[in-house]
C-alpha cells in the first residue's frame, strides 16, 4: 500500500511490522519502549478523543513540548479525526506564543512539561478561542493527557464509524498541517501543507534512497515540530525503523551508545560541535597515542571516499582501527547513516565523519517544499562534498538569471494561512516558489547552495558579499563559536564573533598560562588576541581582497535559540544588528545621530 495521507502510515506499518520498540524515550535510566500496536491504540484513542469534545474537520489543534512518543501518538490521533496538527516549538516567548496561538485559531493546546506550561500561561487569556488545555506531565489544575486518552478509550466504539468515515474521505490534497516557520526575520509564517505534500516528499526519499531499514534504530532530537525531522520521521516510521528519543541535547553522546543507534539527523553546528570535541579529546593524549590520533584526525579532514588505491586503503584501515572505530564505540558501535539539513557544513567536517563511518548526507529544503528539494544519496554511496545532492524525484526545479533557485510540484505547500499576498509574493504565476536560496549546478546533476539572496549585500564600492561563506569558513576555527559578517554599503566588511572559551581555557592550559578570571578579561588579554588574530587572517588569506574581514569585534556573550539564533540555529541578523548596533557603529565609526542603513 502507498500513502497517500499521513494516517495511512498506521495502516501500513500495522500489516508489514511487528516491533516492540517503535518509539522509546528515557525513563529514569533506562527506555521506557512503545510497540507499533501502541502506537495504533494511542492514535485511535486520540482522535476518538478529540471528536468527542466537539471538535470538527479542519480545527486546530496546538502541541507545544519536546521530543517524545506522544508527540506522534497525538499527530496521527489529530490527523485521523479530520483536523489540523499545529506543532509549536517549545522555546517560543510569551508574545511569540499569543501570535501563533491566535493566528491558528486553536481551539485546544497540549503541552508537554510544566515549565513550558509557565511560559504559556500568561497569555492564555489572550488568545480569542481560549482554547481547552491538556498536560502531559502532572500540573496542577490542568486536565492531564492520561484524562484524554480515557475519554478516548471510553467512547472509541462510538466514533470508531466515524474515524473510518475519515479514512475513506479525507483527501490528499486537505491540510494536514500548519508549520509555522522559525522566523528569522518579521513575524512567522503559517505554511500549510497537505497530506499529499508531506508523502510526495518522504516516499521518494524512500524508494530512491533507502537510508535505512526495519532493524535500524534512529536517535532524534531536532524538533519534530520543524519539517525535516517531522518528515524525515514519517519515512522512517514508513521503513520500520525504530525512534528513540534523545534526554537532551547534552545526552546525544549517551542515548547514541545506550540505544546503538544507525542513525540520526541533525543540522551543520551540531555536526561542528562534535568536530570540536573530537578534536579536544585527543589533546589530554601523551606521546604516540598522540601523535595517531592527530595523524588520523587529519587524514579523515582530506578524506577521499571515492580513493580505493590498495596503499590508501592500507593507511585508511590502520587509521580506522586505532582511531575511528573507538569514536564509534563511544556512539555506540554501529556505523550510522546521518543526514544535514539547514545549510551547508564545511568540508572538512563532513569528510571525518564519513571516514569514521558516520556518513553524513547533506541535503537542502525549506518548510515550504515539504522540505525536501535535493539531497545526496546513500543508496549510490555519492557523497559529493560540497553539494546537497540531487534534486528529489518529482521535484520541478530551475535556476532563475540571477543564481536564486525556483521550484514547484506536489511537494510544494498550499499557501501561508491568513496570508494570500505574501503567498503571491513567493509563489509567482507559473507556479513557481522563489525559496531565496541562490545556487549553481555542478556537473549538471549537484545542487551547490551559494547564499541566501536577501542576506548578499554590497559594499559602497559596488562589490557584493556573501556573508554565510565567509561565515562558514570563520565558522571552522575551534575557537570561534559563533560570528555575522557585516557591512552592507560601507566599504569593507567586519564581524562580530562570539569566541570558544572553553577551546580558549584548553589553549590557556597547554601553553601553561594562568588563564584569566572571567570571559570579559579573556577578551583583552595577550594571547586571546593574538590567537584570534591569527584564526581571521588565516581565512582571510582564502578570501578575495573585498570579502576580507578588516575589522572585527570579540563579544563575551552567548548566542541562544529563540534570541539570536532561530529554532533552526540559523543567525537572525535584523535582532543581532539591534543588540550590536553601538558596535557596529563603533567599527565604522558612525556618532549616535548617524544611521547604519
Amino acid at each position: 500500500m502507498r500513502p497517500t495521507r499521513l494516517f495511512d502510515i498506521l495502516d501500513v506499518i500495522a500489516s508489514k511490522y511487528d516491533k516492540p520498540d517503535f518509539f522509546a524515550k528515557r525513563d529514569g535510566n533506562g527506555w521506557k519502549t512503545y510497540s507499533i500496536q501502541d502506537y495504533v491504540d494511542y492514535a485511535h484513542n486520540f482522535a476518538s478523543a478529540f471528536l468527542e469534545l466537539g471538535f470538527e474537520k479542519g480545527d486546530k489543534i496546538v502541541t507545544i513540548m519536546r521530543n517524545r512518543p506522544a508527540w506522534n501518538f497525538l499527530d496521527m490521533g489529530i490527523m485521523l479525526a479530520g483536523m489540523v496538527h499545529v506543532p509549536v516549538y517549545p522555546t517560543l516567548n510569551a508574545e511569540e506564543y499569543k501570535y501563533i496561538l491566535n493566528h491558528c485559531d486553536c481551539k485546544c493546546i497540549v503541552i508537554g512539561i510544566e515549565s513550558i506550561y509557565r511560559n504559556v500561561e500568561p497569555v492564555l487569556p489572550e488568545v480569542q478561542q481560549h482554547p481547552l488545555v491538556y498536560a502531559i506531565d502532572k500540573i496542577p489544575n490542568l486536565p492531564s493527557l492520561e484524562d484524554l486518552v480515557e475519554l478516548g478509550r471510553r467512547t472509541r466504539d462510538k466514533w470508531a464509524p466515524t474515524i473510518e468515515e475519515n479514512k475513506r474521505t479525507i483527501s490528499t490534497d486537505d491540510i494536514a498541517t500548519i508549520i509555522y516557520t522559525s522566523g528569522t526575520t518579521g513575524k512567522a509564517k503559517g505554511v500549510m501543507l497537505s497530506h499529499g505534500n508531506i508523502c510526495n516528499n518522504f516516499l521518494p526519499i524512500v524508494e530512491n534512497l533507502q537510508l535505512l531499514d526495519y532493524h535500524a534504530k534512529m536517535l532524534s532530537f531536532l524538533p519534530l515540530c520543524h519539517v525535516y525531522e517531522r518528515t524525515v520521521n514519517y519515512h522512517y516510521q514508513y521503513m520500520g525503523v525504530s525512534h528513540y528519543y534523545a534526554g537532551s541535547l547534552a545526552t546525544i553522546a549517551k542515548d547514541m551508545h545506550d540505544m546503538h543507534a544507525d542513525g540520526f539527523c541533525a543540522v551543520p553546528r551540531v555536526f561542528e560541535m562534535m568536530y570540536d570535541k573530537l578534536y579536544a579529546a585527543g589533546k589530554d593524549l601523551k606521546g604516540l597515542k598522540k601523535y595517531i590520533y592527530y595523524w588520523a584526525f587529519r587524514f579523515g579532514t582530506k578524506f577521499d571516499n571515492y580513493n580505493q588505491s590498495p596503499l590508501y586503503l592500507l593507511w585508511y584501515n590502520i587509521a580506522d582501527k586505532l582511531v575511528y572505530k573507538k569514536w564509534r564505540d563511544v556512539l555506540g558501535g554501529h556505523e550510522m547513516t546521518v543526514v544535514s539539513g539547514g545549510s551547508s557544513i564545511p568540508e572538512k567536517v563532513i569528510r571525518l565523519f564519513t571516514a569514521a563511518k558516520i556518513r553524513v548526507y547533506e541535503g537542502y529544503g525549506l518548510t515550504e517544499t515539504s522540505p525536501v528539494i535535493a539531497v545526496n544519496s546513500p543508496r549510490d554511496n555519492i557523497l559529493k562534498v560540497g553539494c546537497v545532492g540531487e534534486i528529489l524525484k518529482g521535484v520541478e526545479f530551475k535556476l532563475a538569471e540571477d543564481g536564486e533557485i525556483l521550484t514547484k510540484g506536489p511537494c510544494l505547500m498550499k499557501g501561508y494561512y491568513k496570508d494570500e499576498e505574501y503567498t503571491k509574493q513567493v509563489i509567482d504565476e507559473d507556479g513557481w516558489f522563489h525559496t531565496g536560496d541562490i545556487g549553481t549546478l555542478v556537473e549538471g546533476r549537484f545542487l551547490k547552495i551559494t547564499d541566501r539572496k536577501k542576506e548578499i549585500f554590497k559594499l559602497s564600492l559596488g562589490k557584493y558579499i556573501a556573508p554565510q561563506v565567509v561565515e562558514s569558513k570563520l565558522h571552522e576555527s575551534p575557537y570561534i563559536e559563533n560570528v555575522m559578517v557585516i557591512g552592507e554599503n560601507e566599504k569593507f566588511a567586519s564581524a562580530i564573533i562570539v569566541p570558544s572559551f572553553s577551546a580558549f581555557e584548553e589553549l590557556y592550559k597547554k601553553r601553561k598560562q594562568q588563564i584569566p578570571s572571567s570571559h570579559e578579561e579573556m577578551l583583552k588579554d595577550e594571547l586571546f588576541v593574538k590567537m584570534m588574530n591569527h584564526e581571521v587572517e588565516h581565512v582571510n588569506r582564502t578570501l578575495a581582497e573585498h570579502e576580507r574581514i578588516k575589522r572585527y569585534r570579540v563579544v563575551a556573550d552567548e548566542w541562544i535559540i529563540g534570541r539570536e539564533l532561530s529554532q533552526t540555529m540559523k543567525l537572525r541578523r535584523k535582532i543581532i544588528y539591534q543588540k550590536y548596533d553601538a558596535l557596529c557603529r563603533e567599527i565604522y565609526n558612525y556618532d549616535k545621530k548617524e544611521t547604519l542603513d
